[in-house]
C-alpha cells in the first residue's frame, strides 16, 4: 500500500504541467498593455560601454516678398475748354507708406491770350496789345520792330522814351540788361582797337612828314 501511493505521486507528477494565468495586465503610467498567450517581454540590453545616441534636426526658413501696391494718383481735369488750368498729379508707394497727390496750374499764356482776344473783339486794340506786351518775347519783338509796346498811355516815340527812363519795369528786363552788358564789353573793346589804330595812323603821319637835314661832309 506504501509503495502503491508512491508510484501514484510520481505519475501525477510526470502528467502535470506549469498552470499560467490567461492574461497578465500591467497599468503604469496611464498606458495599459496585455500580454497574453504566456509570452515574456524583457528590455533591450547593450554591452558594456557602448550607447545609441538618435538627433534629429529639422530647419525651415521662409522669405516671402512680394511687390506693393500701386498708389494711384488723383486726376484733374478742366472743367470747360475756356479755362486755362492744367492739372498734374503723382503718386509715391513703397512698402509701408503710399503718398499720392495733385494740384491745378494756371497757364499764364493762354491766359493773355484769351484776354487780347476778347479786348480786340470790344475793339480796344491798343489795350490788347498791352497785355500781350506783358510777355517778354512780345515785348522785345515789338522794340526790334521799332513800335514799342504801350506805357502810361504814350504810345510810339513817347512810349520808347519811358521804357528807356524806367527800364526797371520792362518785361524783359534781365535779358535786356545781359544784352546792354554785352554790348558795353563789345563797345570798349572796339573803343580800344580804334584808339589804337588811331595812334598808329598818327605815328605813321609823323614819320611821313619828318624833313630830312643834310649836313656838309668835312
Amino acid at each position: 500500500m506504501k509503495y502503491l501511493s508512491a508510484l501514484l505521486f510520481l505519475v501525477l507528477l510526470v502528467c502535470s504541467t506549469t498552470a499560467y494565468a490567461g492574461s497578465t495586465q500591467t497599468n503604469v503610467s496611464g498606458s495599459n498593455t496585455a500580454i497574453e498567450g504566456g509570452y515574456t517581454g524583457g528590455a533591450t540590453t547593450y554591452e558594456s560601454g557602448s550607447s545609441s545616441s538618435s538627433t534629429t534636426n529639422n530647419t525651415s526658413n521662409s522669405d516671402i516678398r512680394s511687390a506693393p501696391p500701386s498708389a494711384g494718383a488723383p486726376s484733374y481735369n478742366s472743367m470747360t475748354q475756356d479755362v486755362c488750368a492744367v492739372g498734374a498729379s503723382a503718386g509715391l508707394q513703397t512698402f509701408g507708406v503710399g503718398i499720392s497727390g495733385g494740384k491745378h496750374f494756371i497757364d499764364k499764356n493762354c491766359e493773355r491770350l484769351k484776354l487780347a482776344r476778347i479786348l480786340n473783339d470790344f475793339g480796344m486794340k491798343v489795350a490788347a496789345v498791352a497785355i500781350l506786351c506783358q510777355d517778354e518775347r512780345v515785348f522785345e519783338s515789338m522794340i526790334q520792330a521799332g513800335t514799342p509796346c504801350p506805357i502810361d498811355g504814350k504810345i510810339g516815340k513817347d512810349a520808347l522814351a519811358l521804357w528807356n527812363k524806367y527800364d526797371h519795369e520792362r518785361p524783359d528786363y534781365k535779358i535786356y540788361v545781359k544784352r546792354m552788358t554785352e554790348r558795353e564789353k563789345i563797345q570798349k573793346r572796339i573803343e580800344k582797337e580804334q584808339a589804337k589804330f588811331e595812334k598808329k595812323k598818327i605815328e605813321k603821319s609823323k614819320n611821313k612828314n619828318k624833313k630830312v637835314e643834310w649836313k656838309n661832309p668835312k
